[in-house]
């Protein structure tokens, strides 16, 4: 079934993002916990989706399609939306810079390794850096709607995702230069076997000389 509980929950995660935005852009401060909220439920359907699938045994390509989107899709949304509210200014818009390179850089790695049916597994370090990553978002988006402990520990997590971010998109993209420099294209095509000529089609083949 294409349209299965894991597979619902992927959506789901999509379809949450204008919802987000909305919250977000009210100026209420509930509408910033309520922004929070609905990220961190969207958030938690990341680790569920795919843990039903394998153990329901319902892994469809729709859902490995459409996870790692609706992730990216979800945190890029809301670091614009930081940014766009100051929430994340000066220096601190580097880090959003870095998290955001890093989602296309291992989206253009993952397509290329798939022309060449090479899989790019997540590493134990990208896991701890997506968790780091998704509580400073949801911590940031409530900002100063909240105590004045927030925006700090905040942008202290967005600081240490973004350099989980720099360590594992190295290892990727470190993965993905030992497929790219070896290169089939690269090596030059074996030379056609040459014409024989004239002369040799007069000579015996039985090995002796004229």
């Amino acid at each position: 079934m294409l349209f299965n509980l894991p597979n619902l929950l992927t959506l789901a995660r999509i379809a949450a993002i204008p919802l987000v935005v909305a919250s977000f852009w009210l100026d209420r401060g509930w509408a910033q916990w309520t922004a929070a909220a609905l990220f961190f439920i969207a958030s938690v359907t990341d680790y569920f989706d795919g843990w039903l699938a394998r153990r329901w045994q319902q892994v469809s390509r729709l859902g490995r399609f459409l996870d790692p989107i609706a992730d990216k899709l979800l945190v890029a949304s809301v670091l614009l939306l930081l940014c766009a509210f100051e929430t994340l200014r000066g220096v601190h818009v580097i880090a959003a810079l870095i998290i955001l390179c890093r989602e296309i850089l291992v989206s253009g790695l993952r397509e290329f390794l798939a022309e060449l049916r090479v899989g790019l597994p997540v590493s134990s370090a990208a896991k701890w850096k997506t968790a780091i990553q998704m509580t400073a978002l949801c911590v940031l988006l409530i900002g100063n709607a909240g105590p004045d402990w927030v925006m700090p520990l905040g942008l202290a997590l967005l600081w240490f995702a973004a350099a989980l971010t720099l360590w594992t998109g190295y290892d990727y993209l470190r993965a993905g230069l030992e497929h790219m420099l070896d290169d089939p294209a690269a090596v030059p095509p074996p030379r056609p076997p040459s014409a024989p000529r004239p002369d040799d089609e007069k000579r015996p083949t039985d090995g002796r000389g004229p």
